[in-house]
């Protein structure tokens, strides 16, 4: 009797986890995600790379850094709004990486959110890390101006900003201005030949870009 109690103490315990990944946006990715895990789950220390589909898309992130402990956990279409309030527990703390590396904001503008809104959520997330991961260095990549999203960059430059003030004040944190390696020589627009035909994502030249600022990051 006790054992049979045990046995279903244990899968209603285990029932609440799966639970607990379904119901929420991209949820059938944060399942995959922990499908790849319980086959080799990483090892504490290591560098990880979270957020929306520019991190998703970087189909050889981990190829250009070799020698490195790449994490990706990049979730298709998500918004910083939703790493805040869902994805954290499945997908950043219980890797205990050294390093984060943080591209988000983007879709959450896209979507209609103000740059406000995009530093609230990111007022949340800072001391979430910072009380879990006490010791992990925290990157904030800065939120692109894709071509095929010039009419948010009013808000994508006030959100980028006030971020980067706050890291500022911030141990161990670091917002890194990726954007001014993807502009036409001589202004502040977009070069649209570093990106896919959607001019949203980076193509290969795109990414190129954004492995040069990164390296004495990652390295």
């Amino acid at each position: 009797m006790k054992l049979k109690l045990t046995l279903l103490l244990i899968a209603c315990a285990f029932g609440l986890n799966v639970s607990a990944q379904n119901g929420f946006p991209f949820d059938n990715e944060i399942r995959n995600f922990k499908h790849q895990d319980s086959l080799s789950f990483p090892k504490p220390g290591g560098i990880l790379f979270i957020g929306s589909s520019s991190i998703r898309a970087w189909d050889d992130l981990e190829q250009r850094f070799p020698g490195a402990p790449i994490i990706k956990r990049g979730v298709g279409g998500s918004e910083l709004s939703q790493l805040v309030k869902y994805y954290t527990p499945y997908i950043l703390f219980p890797y205990h990486p050294r390093k984060i590396f943080i591209y988000d904001g983007e879709n959450d503008i896209a979507a209609g959110e103000t740059a406000d809104s995009v530093f609230a959520n990111f007022k949340v997330l800072w001391p979430m890390i910072r009380e879990k991961l006490p010791h992990a260095k925290i990157y904030f990549l800065s939120i692109k101006p894709s071509p095929s999203r010039v009419k948010f960059l009013t808000e994508v430059t006030k959100a980028n900003q006030m971020i980067k003030s706050y890291l500022a004040t911030k141990p161990n944190s670091l917002y890194v201005d990726m954007n001014t390696a993807l502009y036409k020589e001589g202004t502040t627009m977009p070069d649209s030949s570093l990106f896919r035909k959607d001019y949203l994502h980076l193509n290969s030249k795109g990414y190129d870009r954004w492995e040069k600022v990164l390296k004495p990051y990652v390295n």
